[in-house]
């Protein structure tokens, strides 16, 4: 007579830590899709945000004169979107060049919510 095996197959066990590792593989992929749904949702704004910038910077450079030192915030509008443009012109060490950062906001619906900046540029402006 022939003695008596187990039986073939997965233990509870197994079959368990399986599972957790399929959930665990699968959590971290939504993850990913979730970061980059967020990040396409926010590339329109990015875009127009930068059409912002440069067109201050290049509002800026046509007027063939050394910025003056200060902040100013201008209005701007790009697709019927509202942005908030912050410059800031700080003098450098060489008096003919000028530092100049541009922070770009969008502007919120209601006056609670805290405005986050979509865009940094920062450039160097000279006299000539």
């Amino acid at each position: 007579m022939k003695p008596k095996r187990g039986l073939d197959g997965f233990s509870l066990i197994e079959v368990l830590v399986a599972i957790g590792m399929v959930a665990l593989a699968l959590s971290a992929g939504m993850a990913v899709s979730m970061t980059l749904t967020r990040f396409a949702e926010r590339q329109p704004e990015l875009v127009l945000a930068q059409l912002c910038a440069q067109n201050d910077l290049a509002r800026l450079r046509l007027r063939h004169q050394l910025p003056e030192v200060g902040d100013s915030v201008s209005a701007c509008t790009q697709a019927d979107r509202d942005f908030s443009v912050l410059l800031s012109v700080t003098a450098t060490a060489n008096p003919d060049f000028h530092q100049v950062r541009t922070q770009v906001q969008q502007v919120r619906a209601t006056p609670y919510e805290v405005p986050q900046v979509l865009l940094s540029l920062a450039t160097v402006m000279g006299r000539y």
